[in-house]
């Protein structure tokens, strides 16, 4: 069957490859399986989950990087400043968590929504690039300084 998929000719209308297309003793049937729900996404269009990722396994990775990428950063230095001027870091905390819970939301909301109409390495490329640009406007601001 592997044989006769290299020899046709691809066609925009042939059905997408099954698991079967592959030969089982190149590639694991669990990477082919996995591989295929990642491209191909559901059958209803959506983005498949990655099979076999516990739900701890993900909360911890999204904890341990959103909690590294925020030390230090300019809302960590923010809500110490709040917090210092106005002595009342109780509130403090709770704006500063509600608003963080606020743009989290809205990263997953949008995020969630670009996966579904964006292909992922276009949204990866897209979001390397953003970030590139960032970066070299910033560098750009402190050697130059501030326009």
């Amino acid at each position: 069957m592997y044989s006769e998929l290299v020899a046709q000719p691809s066609s925009v209308t042939s059905p997408p490859p099954s698991s079967e297309d592959f030969p089982s003793s190149v590639v694991s049937q669990a990477a082919i399986d996995q591989a295929l729900a990642r491209s191909a996404g559901s059958e209803d269009g959506k983005v498949a989950a990655v099979p076999g990722c516990p739900f701890w396994q993900v909360f911890g990775s999204t904890f341990v990087t959103i909690f590294l990428a925020e030390l230090g950063d300019k809302t960590q230095v923010s809500t110490l400043l709040l917090s210092a001027e106005f002595h009342d870091p109780w509130v403090i905390f709770a704006g500063a968590g509600s608003a963080l819970v606020a743009t989290s939301l809205l990263g997953v909301v949008v995020g969630y929504w670009l996966a579904q109409h964006i292909a992922p390495r276009l949204l990866d490329k897209a979001a390397g690039l953003t970030l590139a640009f960032l970066s070299a406007w910033l560098l750009w601001e402190v050697f130059h300084g501030v326009a």
